[in-house]
């Protein structure tokens, strides 16, 4: 099955054509539609995770983040070399498209910019991510149609909310604008995400499957939601065990009540040995009117000190 791109001129360039976009009168029964109807629950409940909430308001850790690229990675590594066993099968080689969708060689390019040059002996498959990895294995080895659901869930979504995601973690970790670290979400051959999501509905709805099949590929891509979920819910348990990174000025946050296990950069450093936070305890020190006096006398004394080096 050849890819969309195509060159009508025999040229260099490939250009990417939307010839099937034409959605015309959809039918209640077209597996596109049987598939948005019948996943609308778990994306709901996929999108409500905390991990996700957290994610979109912009509360993303940059280890976290990375944790999630490398559970990214394996996924799309075990999804795509089963897309590519199944390639020419033809309950699938209308949805192949690899230069187009595929993301394991993006996905190493984001691990290698957080991870260094060896970010392969630096990562590991996680256990949710694991059983979500195997389920996909099972599937393009044994029921290669259900691996129309894998697909689906994974790349739609990737050309949808996924945009929304980019921007939030581009702008939260304050990435470079160059775009190293979020090259998962760029899809540098599909010129038109919406015309080409109806090209990719086309294909799926033109497969030759039965009202049985396609109920079994709706269940899978349920399937698909929840492996998702559990991979957020590992994500969200890993998060609240992660100190609070850094701000600027390299301060940790805390807010100064409490245990002070609660705060997170100096828990591990002093363990409960003092009453309060350090850094608060500090703070609250240089609010005092006599200290403050203090400090305004050797910063003007430091001052006229540099003046007069400078002169």
């Amino acid at each position: 099955m050849p890819s969309a791109l195509e060159s009508p001129e025999g040229g260099e360039e490939d250009i990417l054509h939307y010839e099937e976009t034409e959605d015309g009168a959809v039918s209640p029964m077209d597996l596109s539609e049987l598939l948005k109807e019948g996943t609308k629950e778990s994306h709901d409940r996929a999108e409500n995770t905390q991990f996700v909430k957290d994610f979109l308001k912009g509360r993303i850790k940059k280890e976290l983040f990375k944790l999630a690229t490398v559970a990214l990675y394996f996924t799309y590594s075990a999804l795509e070399e089963e897309m590519d066993r199944n390639k020419d099968n033809p309950v699938f080689a209308p949805l192949y498209f690899p230069v187009e969708l595929h993301r394991r060689e993006a996905l190493a390019k984001d691990l290698k910019y957080f991870y260094g040059e060896d970010w392969k002996e630096k990562i590991q498959c996680s256990e949710a991510t694991q059983q979500y990895v195997d389920r996909i294995h099972h599937v393009g080895q044994h029921e290669p149609e259900l691996l129309v659901a894998h697909a689906y869930t994974r790349y739609m979504g990737d050309l949808s909310g996924g945009q929304v995601l980019k921007k939030v973690a581009q702008r939260a970790l304050k990435l470079p604008s160059t775009e190293e670290g979020i090259q998962f979400y760029m899809f540098d051959n599909i010129s038109n995400a919406q015309k080409f999501k109806q090209l990719y509905r086309a294909r799926m709805n033109a497969l030759d499957f039965d009202k049985n099949t396609k109920e079994r590929i709706v269940e899978e891509a349920n399937k698909a939601f929840r492996f998702n979920m559990q991979v957020f819910d590992e994500l969200d348990k890993i998060g609240k065990s992660l100190a609070e990174e850094a701000q600027d000025g390299g301060f940790p946050v805390h807010d100064g009540k409490g245990d002070i296990r609660k705060c997170p950069y100096y828990a591990d450093k002093l363990g409960t040995a003092s009453p309060g936070c350090p850094f608060h305890a500090a703070v609250g020190l240089a609010r005092q009117p006599l200290v403050q006096l203090v400090l305004a006398a050797c910063m003007a004394v430091a001052a006229g000190a540099a003046a007069w080096y400078i002169l």
